[in-house]
């Protein structure tokens, strides 16, 4: 096959009707040769955001490269616990590590970078409360700030008590705050006998 400048040209369009985002595999499928898309890497035009994922280099800066690094590497898993809090702006605490939640039984990820640390999760809970937002045109998966808030009480003794108490009371002033979903995570994550007092002095 000729290698032409043609041929790039078709891939640069393949990447920008799939929202300037691949996996090696997705390209392939989409009719984009690896020694086109290795090309098109080593003249700059797409970058590797990780391992097997490429993104147009004229796309604008990316501004959650950690988070969207671990939704393209581990699509199943949902940011939790300090790293929702984050992003929620409901925490004091700078993250040093994704935290990232999987289902009881996940085989556990392999991931180069950014540093991880993945909690496991009951189907039930791993289910409630997922939010998808897109991050730089990758949809990434966030727990919402009141199950983020429950999720810490639960992994209290993993995060610290004072890290999920702050949050909770930066949640309670958050704009769309809602009590009652607050309660039903507590009550599905069983630590509504927990969060009952915090929440009665915080009224």
């Amino acid at each position: 096959m000729r290698h032409t400048a043609a041929s790039s040209e078709a891939a640069l369009s393949i990447f920008r009707r799939k929202g300037g985002v691949l996996h090696t595999a997705e390209a392939v499928r989409g009719g984009i040769h690896p020694r086109t898309l290795y090309k098109l890497r080593d003249e700059n035009q797409v970058v590797q955001i990780s391992r097997g994922v490429y993104r147009l280099a004229d796309l604008p800066e990316i501004t959650n490269p950690d988070l969207v690094t671990v939704a393209t590497r581990i699509p199943d898993s949902v940011v939790c616990l300090i790293s929702a809090l984050a992003f929620h702006e409901i925490t004091t605490e700078v993250p040093h590590e994704v935290h990232v939640a999987l289902p009881r039984g996940s085989k556990p990820p392999r991931l180069d970078y950014p540093p991880l640390r993945v909690f496991t999760f009951s189907n039930d809970s791993f289910s409630a409360g997922v939010e998808i937002h897109n991050l730089d045109g990758i949809p990434v998966r966030i727990f919402d700030p009141e199950k983020t808030v429950a999720d810490c009480f639960k992994f209290r003794h993993k995060i610290g008590l004072d890290v999920a108490l702050e949050a909770l009371k930066l949640c309670r002033v958050r704009k769309g705050f809602q009590l009652r979903k607050l309660v039903n995570y507590a009550r599905r994550c069983r630590v509504e006998r927990i969060m009952r007092p915090y929440l009665e002095a915080l009224s």
